[in-house]
């Protein structure tokens, strides 16, 4: 397994708390009290970068703080001289870094510290690599048990890890300097961002969310958040492992993708639906062609005959924006045989029903929502945002024919996330649309040998759902004995959800 994927299973990782596995270490305790939420007073100029990088941490070397101030003054000399350069396309990666090389030795010899070969080069690598890479927050994107960078200005940045947001000492040297860090990641997609453009969506090479907000917008930033995600995707045994699907959800999950049931993915925001969009990707055959659609490209499919759309973003005049419902009508005319959507947020929901209604089978999306009927709900509202004046049971016949299992997922409160539903979109039934629960998160349910992730698990209603006939017409068969509850489990009604199975907004 590799580093990116252990903080997601065992050893104390992240996976472990966000998914529920069990024996997780707690969380290291960062270098700040959880209580410093509090804007930190502002540090002096002559305070090193490094020194506060390092703050806090015991030093064997009696020199480090003469190396740390030659660092700092390197760095500064550097980021001075070559600031424009960053944001040009004049240089290639290569040639960028042979000139801040040569930089970084002009700026040693003339410095009047005496130094041995050892720690100038010492000091030359780490100059470099922070000018190069993305300074500070350099050694936090590659730890691999933190899922989440939060930059709050220049003097407070954040982490998640094991689902728990914590302070940490990691800081910018200025404002400029948090602006040349984002400048460069946005750029490398071709992405830009200043006062004029204040707001960018992004990504990292490895696929990770980069959110960015430039004053005015920012009071006190800018602010930068990084999604974190893991380099190798996951697969459904992890999901199993982590203990988010139950072994008999995910033979009933695999069986609704091959036998290209359309699925709508639903929760919250950091619930999981991005991962689990993955995992239910996985199963596409490698003979279908798939074309994805996304505001920044972030699923990791593993087949080969894949189409990748990204959106685009109006430029600094507000005009060659490419929206998601754009490239989701161009992917209808590149003969698709599976269409993902990222997320649904307005008029594509209405192209989307209509593309899974029109021979486009097996078809998958996200929806931010808190229940599977908040999730039709959502569906039905974004698709009378697409401009046309739609009678309100005409949407729900095309929502009731299009989706055919909604997939729920929340995040707990210690921060493990879980399915906590698995519902089948059925018939109308007058103005409603029938939703029938196959698998439901019992809150109620503690630990047991059993079931040592509790407290709380996923069980079966004991109803089998009648998409399972679909499959069977297609070659997939589905073991009637996983939705039978297990023995001495009695089915309780859930006082949070009315006896009309029917879903009336």
């Amino acid at each position: 397994m590799t580093a990116d994927r252990a903080r997601w299973s065992g050893n104390g990782t992240a996976g472990n708390r966000l998914f529920g596995a069990k024996n997780a270490e707690p969380a290291r305790e960062e270098a700040e009290p959880a209580d410093s939420g509090a804007a930190r007073p502002s540090r002096g100029v002559g305070e090193s970068l490094y020194a506060r990088l390092r703050e806090g941490l015991p030093s064997a070397d009696p020199r480090a703080g003469v190396l740390e101030a030659v660092r700092e003054r390197v760095h500064r000399l550097v980021i001075s001289e070559l600031g424009p350069v960053f944001y040009g396309s004049q240089f290639d990666q290569d040639e960028l870094r042979a000139r801040v090389e040569r930089i970084v030795q002009a700026a040693l010899r003339a410095e009047k510290t005496t130094m041995s070969a050892l720690e100038a080069a010492g000091v030359a690598r780490s100059v470099t690599d922070d000018v190069l890479g993305y300074g500070p927050i350099e050694p936090l994107l590659q730890d691999p048990s933190i899922s989440e960078i939060m930059v709050n200005g220049p003097d407070r940045v954040y982490i998640e890890r094991s689902g728990k947001i914590l302070p940490t000492k990691v800081s910018f040297l200025d404002e400029a300097h948090l602006r040349h860090v984002t400048g460069r990641i946005v750029a490398e997609v071709g992405r830009h961002i200043d006062e004029s453009s204040p707001m960018v969506d992004a990504r990292l090479a490895d696929g990770s969310r980069v959110n960015a907000v430039y004053p005015p917008l920012a009071v006190g930033g800018p602010f930068l958040t990084i999604r974190k995600f893991a380099a190798e995707p996951f697969s459904l045994d992890d999901l199993v492992g982590f203990a988010t699907v139950t072994p008999q959800v995910a033979q009933l999950l695999q069986a609704c993708v091959q036998g290209r049931a359309n699925i709508l993915v639903s929760g919250g925001a950091s619930t999981g639906k991005t991962t689990m969009l993955n995992v239910l990707s996985s199963f596409i055959p490698s003979d279908e062609r798939i074309v994805t659609i996304e505001d920044a490209k972030e699923l990791q499919l593993r087949q080969r005959h894949i189409l990748s759309l990204e959106s685009r973003p109006p430029n600094t005049e507000g005009k060659g924006e490419v929206t998601i419902r754009d490239l989701l009508r161009n992917a209808l005319r590149m003969r698709p045989d599976r269409i993902i959507i990222g997320e649904c947020r307005s008029g594509e929901a209405f192209d989307m029903l209509q593309a899974m209604n029109t021979g486009h089978d097996g078809s998958l999306t996200t929806v931010h929502a808190n229940s599977p009927r908040d999730a039709l709900a959502r569906v039905e509202t974004m698709t009378l945002m697409a401009g046309f004046d739609l009678p309100v049971r005409a949407v729900r016949e095309q929502i009731s024919s299009a989706l055919d299992l909604v997939v729920h997922l929340a995040r707990l409160r210690d921060g493990t996330r879980r399915v906590t539903h698995v519902t089948e979109v059925g018939h109308m039934e007058g103005d409603t649309v029938l939703l029938q629960d196959v698998f439901v998160f019992d809150y109620r349910s503690g630990a047991s040998s059993a079931h040592p992730a509790g407290p709380g698990r996923l069980v079966a209603t004991g109803l089998r759902p009648r998409l399972t006939d679909r499959l069977a017409d297609r070659g997939v068969q589905v073991n009637p004995a996983i939705f039978e509850p297990e023995t001495g489990e009695v089915e309780r009604p859930r006082p949070h959800q009315p006896p009309q199975r029917g879903w009336r907004p």
